[in-house]
């Protein structure tokens, strides 16, 4: 069985998560405190970064270098297209996700509200909270663009884009940080991708200190 080295509420690891589910790929998760930079898991990893994925008897680091070898290791079911042009989309939107959005974004609201109070590193700086809830809307208003022109936020098929957009908003829906009234397109597309069989462990997840909302596990909004 595969194992995976995680944090419940890091999109790079739901990111894996996703893709190893869709996949089909049983796997044990264990949570790893990344910032008491643990020796046993320094030597897995050296970056000192989650995930880290043991699979095929190699230990893996990096969410995107690890989705793109789950992908070429296990093709079906394909969450890339097979044409050059579609596969540059769907790695374009995954690294502006993974990205700018996530320096944008995640990192001001997740990491703030959160990983602050985890990692034991104080309180929440509220100039980023602002800036990240003002940044969000434009996020939002990107994906309702996209989703007017596509159907899913690569194409007309699901694609990693889709899963790693999944991943950081299924995080901050968490914590209550997207408002799933601004745009009815993506709240659609979110409540299309929420309710697959991959999504069931994401939506599981109890962060102790944290309760997610109501609708967080509600495939119905």
């Amino acid at each position: 069985m595969a194992r995976l080295f995680h944090v419940p509420l890091s999109p790079f690891c739901r990111k894996v998560r996703l893709s190893l589910a869709e996949k089909k790929i049983e796997v044990e998760l264990v949570e790893e405190r990344y910032w008491e930079a643990d020796p046993d898991f320094l030597r897995r990893n050296p970056a000192g970064k989650v995930p880290v994925l043991k699979l095929d008897g190699r230990m893996l680091a990096e969410s995107g270098a690890i989705c793109e070898y789950i992908e070429e290791t296990r093709p079906d079911p394909a969450l890339m297209p097979r044409d050059a042009d579609g596969r540059y989309e769907v790695r374009r939107l995954v690294s502006w996700f993974d990205d700018k959005f996530h320096n944008e974004v995640t990192s001001k609201l997740l990491y703030e509200r959160v990983n602050k109070k985890v990692t034991g590193q104080g309180y929440p700086d509220s100039r980023n909270v602002k800036d990240g809830a003002r940044a969000i809307k434009y996020h939002l208003d990107y994906m309702a663009w996209l989703l007017d022109h596509r159907r899913w936020l690569a194409g007309d098929q699901m694609t990693l884009a889709d899963f790693a957009a999944a991943a950081h908003l299924s995080a901050l829906d968490y914590i209550s940080d997207v408002d799933w009234n601004r745009s009815q397109v993506v709240k659609d597309w979110y409540a299309k991708i929420k309710s697959r069989p991959s999504f069931r462990s994401i939506l599981a997840d109890q962060v102790p200190g944290f309760r997610p909302p109501p609708h967080y596990a509600d495939l119905d909004f």
